[in-house]
This record gives structure tokens, sequence and C-alpha cells, in this order.
């Protein structure tokens, strides 16, 4: 009798643990940046909405280094992951939309306002498609920043004899229209760089100061209303793991992306924003508001870059794009309030 309880009990166990699904999270990042986090943060809502029917592996390093994410999703090498959308060169155009100046001085309204527009548009998810990964939420990080070693930068005129490093996407093609010399560098990469002064600088949000440990490296930072740029961010799963879900699995997936997870990944970018800035007048790094002169000239230099980007869009497929610009720009106004 009690043989055979135990094996019940074993029956019992070996069903319980099938019963569970596992997806695998890969981070290219440490566990401690926000973008680890929020993604632990994801997964542990999930855990808790499914009664632990449903939780992550989240592998202790990441199966990819950042630019190869995308493709290990896309090949079953993890089930979740997050990427920038410029570390893949060439396979994402309307995504730009949100990498554009200007667009507001907070991460989680941006990504929200991101992804309710892009939802809107199943063109959005038709380009992730194509590139073989099933979008769960977009989102952006903090304002972008320029910082360097060297000098402030208060007119475009300063920009110029100094060697940025950049994200690549929509970044990549501002830098160029204000006549910076810049190199498509991964993050990781920043403080090599930085530190044996291959490069003099680097475009980047406040956070990134503090984790990627240049902050006693830069001297100098200039900040914009509303971010010089943003980085667009994709949050993901491998189709193929996403259909063997059940119905009540989607469901369950569906419930913690979109809106939800966009407000995790940007209300995470905020807080660390806040402590990085602390940390860098701590450090005294020389923070400069952007002067009006400077940010006309953006202005006016980016105004082409935006009509470049509709037509691509456009030719991309996304209808009226000049339009899905305006409504995105409002919400994220609405939304920063």
């Amino acid at each position: 009798m009690h043989r055979r309880l135990i094996a019940l009990a074993a029956i019992a166990a070996a069903t319980g643990a099938q019963a569970q699904t596992v997806l695998t999270a890969s981070s290219w990042l440490p566990p401690t940046h926000t973008l680890s986090m929020a993604q632990k943060e994801w997964c542990d809502l999930l855990e808790k909405n499914t009664a632990g029917k449903m939780k992550c592996n989240i592998l202790p390093r990441g199966v990819s280094p950042a630019p190869g994410t995308l493709d290990a999703v896309k090949n079953g090498l993890a089930d979740i992951s997050y990427t920038v959308h410029g570390y893949t060169p060439g396979r994402f155009v309307l995504t730009q939309m949100a990498e554009l100046p200007f667009l507001g001085d907070k991460a989680e309204p941006l990504s929200v306002a991101f992804h309710r527009v892009a939802s809107k548009h199943p063109e959005f998810d038709a380009e992730h498609q194509r590139a073989g990964v099933k979008p769960l939420a977009y989102f952006t990080h903090g304002p972008g920043i320029v910082f360097n070693t060297k000098r402030p930068i208060v007119k475009p005129e300063d920009l110029q004899g100094l060697k940025f490093r950049v994200g690549g996407g929509m970044v990549n093609e501002i830098s160029k229209t204000l006549g910076m010399n810049v190199t498509l560098k991964p993050a990781p990469d920043s403080y090599e760089l930085l530190s044996t002064g291959v490069m003099d600088g680097t475009l980047f949000p406040a956070e990134s100061t503090d984790s990627f440990k240049i902050d006693k490296i830069i001297k100098h930072a200039t900040v914009f209303p509303g971010g010089l740029y943003n980085t667009s961010f994709v949050f993901m799963i491998n189709p193929a793991r996403y259909d063997k879900l059940t119905a009540d699995e989607k469901k369950a997936v569906d419930a913690v992306s979109g809106e939800v997870a966009a407000r995790i990944f940007g209300k995470g970018w905020d807080r660390v924003d806040a402590i990085a800035l602390d940390n860098m007048k701590k450090n005294g790094v020389a923070i400069v508001a952007a002067p009006p002169g400077l940010v006309s000239e953006v202005k006016i230099r980016v105004n082409k870059l935006e009509r470049d980007w509709a037509a691509a869009a456009e030719a991309k497929g996304l209808q009226n794009a000049a339009a899905v610009l305006s409504d995105f720009r409002a919400e994220a106004a609405k939304l920063q309030k």
C-alpha cells in the first residue's frame, strides 16, 4: 500500500510538472539592468496571473550578444527577449517613428503611446513577422542626451571634430544630419570605446551612464526638450512557441503584454533615469540645456528626416504615414501631462 501511494504521488508530481508551461527568457544585459528587471517583472506577473501554471526560465546569460538577439528568438534559442530595432539595420522602418527628436521627457508615457499607435496599424506587426518574431510590446527608453568627454555642446559647430558612438536606427540619421562623426556600436561597448579614447562621446538616455559605467568618464551632457532622439525597442516571442500555447495560455500572455508590458519597461526606465541624473550631478558632470538656437537648428534639419521616414514607411505599406506620426505625437503629448 505504501509503495502504491508513493507511485501515485510520483505520477501526480509528474503530471503537475507537465502542466506547467515554461518560457525561456534571455537578456543581453546584466540581471541588474532595468530592462532585465522589467522582463523579470513581466515573467513574475505572468506566473502570478496563472497561479504558477506558466513561468519563465530566465537564463543566467543572454543566448546572443545584443545585435544577434532578434535572430536568436527567431531561431528558437530563446522564447522571449527584447531588442533595439536599430541593432538589425535594414529590417525595420516603421518603428523609426518613435526615434525622432522632441517626442517626450518620460519613457513610460512615450512607450504606451508608441504601443497604442503601432497597435492601430497591423503593418507594424507585419514588419516583425517578416523578421521572424511576434511582438508582445513596443517601448522606448528615456529622452536621448548627448554625452562627451571633451567640451560642452551648445551650438551645432561644437559637435564637429568629435567621434560619437550611436546605437543605429534614426539616431544614426539624426547624427549625420547634424554633421556628427558617428560609429554604429552596441551600448555595452561604450565603456571600452570611451575609456580608451577611441570615441569622444555617445548618445544615450541618462540611465545608461550608470548601467555601462561611464558615469566617471563623461564630462559633459547636453539635454534637449523631449530628447534629441529616442530608441525603439520590441519585446518579442518566438512565433512557433506562441502558436504552441493553448488558447488560455495565449490569453494569459496577451493580458500582460501590450500596454501592460510597455508600461513596465517604460516605468522602470524613468526610475533609473532619475537616479542617473542625480549621480551625474554628484560626479560633477556639466549638464547644460540645449540653447534655443541649437534646438531650432535641429528642428530645421530633422524636418527632412520626418518626410523621408514617411515616404519610406509608405513604401513599406503604411498608409498616410505623416498622419500616423501626427497621431503618435498627439498621443505622446497627451500622456506626458
